[in-house]
């Protein structure tokens, strides 16, 4: 049975005024909407009167100065960053010229690893002021509203990927690792499928009543959703063994057969997010190839 998943896709907002979500959540959504943002990335504060900024989006001035007027006296203590990705770290530079907080994550893109082309989207210049770790907390200062926030690591979709816990609200700030409006891309080489897999596997344990994604409207019934995308991607993998027996071994020849449902202007993400299914499954020892590459042939083991 295909998995179904709820997405909400009429989200009502406007860009760069800042919504009131709870109590000690504040969303402001920047104008840079396209295939991969939706309608564009968005940017929590969290607490009042002392707050945290999470993900200050892409290098864009005037998203930057929308969330400085939304934070109009008060004080920005911390700034996190989900993931080193373009659309959620660069706005970190333009926003530290206007306040004294610290950037916290759980490290620089690929561990600090060399640039690669095939890298899609990353931002490579953003080093986190703090690097934190899986299962730490951060919590605001004693003016305004009491806040803490937890870190759990949620590789996938990068591998530095973070979500927080806002302990006070039974709330997570899941990044990318779910999005309200549709399936996460995942793409390597930072992008590893086996370590979604296993981030969906995590989410699902846990008894989280909210999520607010990154990009989307928050999602309100976590375990449910998670769980069907989870046999989401189990499906794919499923229509990839078949392909393959059926001797369509290729990235390029299985797209396709597989994505009927998309426009051809998105078979390079379409490909990218495929070929991480593949080496899932030739990690799991399901599948072989030769070189690790889109290009590789694939053959059941």
């Amino acid at each position: 049975m295909a998995a179904t998943i709820k997405f909400n896709q009429k989200p009502q907002f406007t860009v760069g005024v800042a919504d009131r979500l709870s109590p000690l959540v504040r969303r402001v959504i920047a104008g840079n909407p396209g295939p991969l943002t939706y309608t564009g990335t968005g940017t929590y504060i969290v607490g009042n009167g002392c707050v945290a900024v999470i993900d200050p989006g892409p290098a864009d001035e005037d998203h930057v100065q929308a969330i400085l007027k939304a934070t109009e006296g008060e004080v920005i203590s911390h700034i996190l960053v989900t993931h080193t990705h373009i659309d959620h770290s660069p706005g970190c530079r333009l926003l530290q010229q206007h306040c004294d907080a610290q950037t916290w994550a759980y490290g620089p893109h690929a561990d600090g690893g060399p640039r690669r082309d095939d890298d899609i989207g990353a931002d490579f210049d953003f080093k986190p002021d703090v690097i934190v770790a899986d299962g730490q907390s951060i919590a605001g200062a004693e003016d305004g509203d009491p806040w803490t926030l937890i870190c759990v690591h949620t590789p996938g979709h990068a591998s530095n990927h973070l979500s927080f816990y806002l302990s006070e609200e039974n709330a997570l700030f899941c990044g990318d690792a779910v999005m309200g409006w549709s399936t996460t891309l995942i793409s390597p080489p930072d992008g590893s499928m086996f370590q979604y897999m296993q981030t969906l596997e995590l989410l699902k344990q846990r008894n989280d009543e909210i999520y607010f994604p990154t990009h989307g409207a928050p999602v309100t019934n976590p375990q449910e959703f998670v769980t069907a995308l989870y046999h989401h991607r189990a499906e794919r993998e499923q229509q990839a063994l078949d392909c393959i027996a059926s001797g369509i071994d290729t990235v390029a020849a299985m797209v396709p057969v597989i994505y009927t449902h998309i426009e051809s202007a998105m078979y390079p993400a379409a490909a990218r997010s495929l070929f991480a299914t593949l080496e899932c499954l030739v990690q799991q020892g399901r599948l072989k190839r030769g070189e690790n590459s889109i290009q590789s042939v694939y053959s059941i083991s």
